[in-house]
């Protein structure tokens, strides 16, 4: 057993060891030939050998950012060139014929890389610079290209959309990583959504025609998404304005769109008047420019979850959509791994392969939680099923580096892909000075906890063993638990003092505070079980560090952590709490709060309160998308966390929440996202063994938020219910719903 948790506790304190240059690049090449042990010095100089159109442009830039400088009369050559290039015609039968598909060679005189287009000459370059990320070159020869034609992202989150700053710096990621694809859709952009007939403001539109040149720079295709759904009129006027509109982008320099429908109702959901649309713009706008990239279509259906087969929604778009037009899915649910089966349905449906839009690693559903851990679960076996597969980061654009480096991986070689090694690499690519310290607390910050979706990530894999051992009471599964937490509190101190990437501190700094808090409570909770059988009363001439004193440290840092986690002051805007070491750590230091307190309660007479930590609420609902959201307590104010799909609440469907203990309400509103939906619903509280109905209305015609009644204040109840009593599926959202409690 000790062996078995020493070996465990090594891993905790693992780092990444020595590596062969090749094994620096990101994504992985397709094939290598190698010895993996044949490194040179990386030249101080080199002259550049290529036809002379290929002397400027994207590519030359990239070349020129390589630490050696260009002198015509070095030693060391670097030939580059495109498939037909005469520089590199005697290499033309190693280039691999793939779209975006390159060969190099490299010895210790001379490199060469030979795209198959400019786009694969490009990525070899960028091959280059990665080997030559720690000042080595390694002799080999490397034939590569994606499986994945489009691989990229979609800004597509609820919350603070990206700074300008963020987005360019993503823009240089991906490149570096050779994503080809942004699609900027933020939510809360309204020219996007609400404005979608307006121009930008000049200083919004001058932002983005800088944005598609950074892209442009880095090899990336910029889409910009409209999203007109919520209110287009199908017909001539509308149809003219949106293509007005596209016609403003495109003077911006953007050459790739596409139009959403996810997350309406109503006549903007017709899958017939969506297909017409695009297929008009396909053929009047993206056929009659000549330099547009194919057409991007978000449908209202898209995920199985939401496929109504009997309206054939989805076989209708199949049918009548152009060809050439991409369609959106997420898979079986709106967050979800993608699999083969997956691919096979909606292909079928769609009559094309599938455009992937993974939620992942986006929080905007557990906005309490950051997410740093390794993109895995999707099929090794798809790449010949995705025509295109872009994730939906979170709002923190630094921190979703770590999980974009492993699908940039992913798209472009999946049977080689590991997602682990991959993450263990896209840790020193984000913070190389003080990697092991981000490995460290990242560690604690995978899991998204109980969300609606359903969808769990592990977390705390490398702690199982060392906490079943420490809750059966083993001395050295304890004292390793104590090292992990001290290992948490020292990464959770470098941090927040490290300069090498200050946005990405910014980012996380609310969670690497809430770490350190997380640290000692573990430091304090494990000594506790190493005291708990002492004789000891807490008395003034016992040693400062007793039990009792070590109970009353935990229980403060219980409070602390609580209190952190509510000040409003210490969060970014959107966060609703912060919250670390959920799946694991937390759970274990818990239960052993209460073991250790009830081993002392036994052994010295005492009644020292054994509660750690517990939810008092309890939700079950009828309405399957919102069964499993979880009931968050913030003080005297208690939340159910919000959805922020469309949500088909049916006739007769009903959300219950029951509490421990009886309740006196203070005050109650929520927000369903829809004007008038007060009239469709009924609350009611269950005061003294019966069924009590509350009023529910708006402020005002345009109000979206549902107010009670004055009858509220002072009731006092164990459960309520809200149930749809309108005799037909209610259509709303499920933007937030608290109450406050006396």
């Amino acid at each position: 057993m000790n062996k078995k948790i020493l070996t465990l506790s090594l891993m905790l304190m693992a780092g990444l060891g020595a590596t062969a240059q090749v094994s620096l690049v990101n994504p992985v090449p397709q094939e290598v030939t190698t010895t993996g042990t044949e490194l040179i010095e990386a030249p101080a100089e080199w002259k550049i050998n290529a036809d002379k159109k290929r002397l400027t442009g994207y590519v030359y830039d990239a070349l020129l950012t390589a630490s050696p400088e260009v002198a015509k009369k070095a030693d060391f050559k670097v030939t580059i060139g495109v498939r037909g290039d005469s520089k590199v015609s005697k290499y033309k039968k190693n280039i691999p014929a793939k779209a975006e598909g390159y060969f190099m060679k490299v010895t210790d005189k001379e490199v060469v890389i030979a795209g198959n287009d400019e786009k694969g000459l490009y990525y070899g370059v960028q091959t280059l610079l990665g080997m030559m990320g720690e000042g080595k070159l390694e002799a080999c020869t490397i034939t590569d290209w994606p499986d994945v034609p489009f691989r990229g992202t979609v800004e597509g989150f609820y919350g603070t959309p990206w700074s300008h700053e963020a987005r360019k710096s993503q823009l240089e990621f991906y490149g570096r990583n050779k994503m080809n694809v942004y699609i900027y859709g933020p939510k809360d952009d309204p020219w996007h959504r609400d404005k979608w007939r307006e121009p930008y403001p000049e200083a919004e539109a001058n932002r983005i025609a800088e944005l598609v040149k950074v892209a442009n720079a880095n090899g990336v295709n910029f889409y910009w998404a409209i999203h007109p759904g919520v209110d287009i009129k199908w017909n001539d006027e509308d149809r003219d304005k949106l293509i007005a509109k596209f016609e403003v982008m495109y003077e911006l320099g953007v050459r790739s769109f596409a139009v959403f429908f996810d997350d309406i109702w109503g006549e903007g959901t017709k899958a017939d008047k969506q297909a017409a649309l695009l297929n008009y713009i396909d053929d009047n706008f993206v056929k009659a420019k000549k330099d547009v990239a194919p057409l991007i279509l978000c449908p209202t259906e898209y995920n199985k979850g939401w496929a109504n087969e009997e309206k054939g929604y989805l076989r209708t778009l199949g049918k009548e959509l152009n060809e050439g037009i991409e369609v959106m899915w997420t898979g079986n649910s709106v967050v979800a791994c993608i699999d083969k089966p997956t691919m096979e349905w909606i292909n079928e449906r769609i009559q094309r392969k599938g455009y992937i839009w993974l939620n992942f690693p986006v929080n905007d559903f557990v906005r309490d939680l950051i997410l740093m851990g390794p993109a895995y679960g999707n099929g090794l076996d798809i790449a010949g099923d995705v025509s295109g597969f872009v994730s939906n980061p979170m709002e923190y654009a630094e921190t979703s580096k770590i999980s974009l480096y492993g699908i940039a991986d992913y798209c472009w070689n999946m049977e080689a892909y590991d997602y682990q090694s991959n993450w263990e690499k896209s840790l020193k690519d984000i913070l190389p000075g003080n990697y092991k310290a981000l490995r460290v607390f990242a560690l604690y910050n995978k899991d998204l906890g109980p969300n609606g979706h359903g969808f769990r990530r592990e977390e705390g894999e490398e702690l199982k063993e060392i906490a079943e051992g420490a809750l059966d009471g083993n001395q050295f599964a304890l004292a390793m638990l104590n090292v992990a937490c001290n290992e948490l509190e020292i990464a959770c101190d470098l941090l927040l003092t490290d300069t090498e990437n200050p946005q990405l501190i910014h980012e996380i700094r609310p969670w690497v505070i809430q770490g350190k808090n997380l640290a000692a409570y573990g430091k304090a909770v494990t000594t506790m079980n190493l005291l708990a059988t002492a004789k000891d009363n807490g008395s003034a001439t016992s040693q400062f560090i007793n039990f009792e004193n070590l109970y009353k440290q935990a229980r403060s840092l219980q409070k602390q952590m609580f209190d952190f986690e509510n000040d409003k002051t210490q969060r970014h805007p959107y966060q609703i709490g912060t919250k670390v070491g959920t799946k694991v750590m937390l759970p274990t230091l818990n239960a052993l709060f209460t073991k250790a307190t009830e081993t002392y309660n036994k052994l010295n007479g005492k009644s020292l309160d054994t509660t750690a930590e517990y939810n008092p609420f309890k939700l079950t609902s009828s309405v399957t998308q919102l069964a499993m959201l979880p009931v968050k307590l913030n003080g005297d104010v208690v939340e159910i966390a919000s959805a922020l799909e469309v949500i088909n609440w049916q006739a007769g469907g009903e959300l219950l929440l029951e509490s421990e203990k009886a309740i006196t309400f203070q005050g109650m509103d929520f927000n369903m996202g829809v004007k008038g939906a007060a009239q469709h619903f009924r609350l009611e509280l269950f005061v003294d063994g019966a069924w009590r109905e509350v009023a529910l209305l708006h402020y005002s015609e345009d109000d979206t938020v549902i107010h009670t009644g004055n009858e509220l204040g002072g009731m006092t109840a164990t459960k309520l219910r809200i149930t749809n009593n309108s005799g037909e599926e209610q259509k709303v959202f499920f933007k937030n719903f608290r109450f406050i409690r006396r």
